[in-house]
């Protein structure tokens, strides 16, 4: 008989599994991050800065106030324990686990070759004279290498040939990270960042995607078969003969989530073997709209009976929260949301709006005050400021004055 998990102890499983209800250290270090990324398996990447880039604030939620300067030195030096690839988006993931994307990077390159109009067809030149920079010069980034004949072009990304070159061959695998410098990705040949033993570990797609499901599983405790897919941007048959094989293997427990289903009915997933089953949960953070906790939007609205939405690519004018709205975690509910922006040139942090979600706790005003406080002293900003806008804006500005 399959196992029924009630929708608020499945909540509360997924959280634990994602690191939040621990005992977070006095001033997390290189140890507390790099267990912190091996447990969530990547960290999210994205170019928005309004407030924070988005990989630095997950482990932020998860441990509190860090020394960002720590996690950029594990994706640096001669032996990087964090390497970047296409995992959920662009990602910072474990560097062992970089073999477990090369079906991908086959995947890309079979798909160039296939297709007669792509870039790659016409430039073959660019990309050996690319392959031969790196390996005359060592690891670069981009703008170092670019030369007098390319031209960027376009108004929103303005890429030159030998950026779209190089992130050609940074798909394919042909070219890895080797750190960013100012958030410019350094480019660099596989055997100039990794090892040997690294380079000659060969993975079949089957194994490939056991192992990402594993992962999967493991940090999100319990799932459906679209949330473990999703988290690696899987396709959905592989990933449904992974899920019967890990079920053999008893890693992966079937079980029934009442309002998981269509209509409201039980739906089917997947608990991990390792999973905890907490009593409680006493979570406060705010969430990137990158976090793995909320990224899938249709995991929040079952998870949280939260409806969001990231609104930084809505016109102003039609925009229902903010520009970058992040949402607000206290206990194990989703209280809120705030559009924050870090004003660094006056050293304020701007709360552009605040909201609370209608089964918000009478405290959620004071709670949210304190994490906006330490969020502020994270930052080196000296000051908040709360727009009057939003549900959730007079009390939060009362409790900060």
């Amino acid at each position: 008989m399959v196992q029924t998990i009630s929708p608020a102890l499945a909540r509360r499983i997924a959280l634990t599994a994602q690191g939040f209800g621990g005992t977070s250290a006095p001033a997390p270090g290189i140890r507390q991050l790099g267990a912190l990324v091996e447990r969530l398996g990547l960290l999210q990447i994205d170019s928005v800065n309004v407030f924070e880039r988005s990989h630095y604030v997950p482990a932020f939620s998860r441990l509190g106030p860090y020394d960002k300067a720590q996690l950029d030195r594990l994706c640096t030096g001669t032996k990087p324990r964090l390497t970047e690839y296409w995992a959920h988006e662009a990602s910072l993931i474990p560097v062992d686990d970089w073999p477990l994307f090369r079906w991908r990077m086959q995947a890309y390159r079979d798909r160039a070759a296939a297709d007669d109009a792509h870039w790659s067809r016409d430039n073959a030149p660019m990309l050996a004279w690319l392959l031969g920079e790196l390996a005359a010069n060592g690891p670069l980034r981009a703008s170092a290498i670019e030369h007098d004949a390319n031209t960027k072009r376009g108004p929103w990304w303005g890429w030159s040939d030998v950026k779209i070159g190089l992130e050609t061959l940074f798909r394919w695998g042909d070219v890895v990270s080797g750190g960013r410098e100012r958030f410019e990705r350094v480019y660099a040949l596989p055997e100039q960042v990794f090892s040997t033993a690294l380079l000659d570990r060969q993975v079949s797609a089957a194994d490939a995607h056991r192992a990402l499901i594993s992962q999967a599983a493991r940090a999100h405790g319990i799932g459906t078969v679209k949330d473990l897919a999703d988290y690696f941007r899987l396709r959905t048959e592989p990933v449904r003969a992974a899920i019967t094989d890990l079920v053999e293997a008893g890693e992966l427990i079937p079980v029934e989530v009442p309002g998981w289903g269509r209509g409201g009915a039980a739906g089917a997933a997947w608990l991990h073997r390792d999973a905890r089953l907490p009593r409680r949960m006493d979570a406060a953070a705010v969430l990137s709209p990158f976090d793995p906790v909320v990224w899938e939007r249709a995991r929040a609205l079952r998870l949280f009976d939260f409806h969001y939405r990231i609104e930084i690519y809505t016109p102003q004018e039609k925009r229902q929260f903010g520009y970058y709205v992040l949402p607000v975690l206290l206990g194990d509910t989703i209280v809120g949301r705030v559009d924050l922006k870090n004003d660094r040139q006056a050293g304020v942090l701007r709360v552009q709006a605040s909201w609370a979600e209608p089964t918000a706790p009478a405290d959620t005003a004071a709670r949210l005050a304190g994490l906006l406080r330490s969020t502020a002293a994270w930052q080196g900003l000296s000051d908040i400021e709360v727009v009057p806008r939003g549900t959730l804006a007079g009390g939060l500005a009362a409790e900060l004055a």
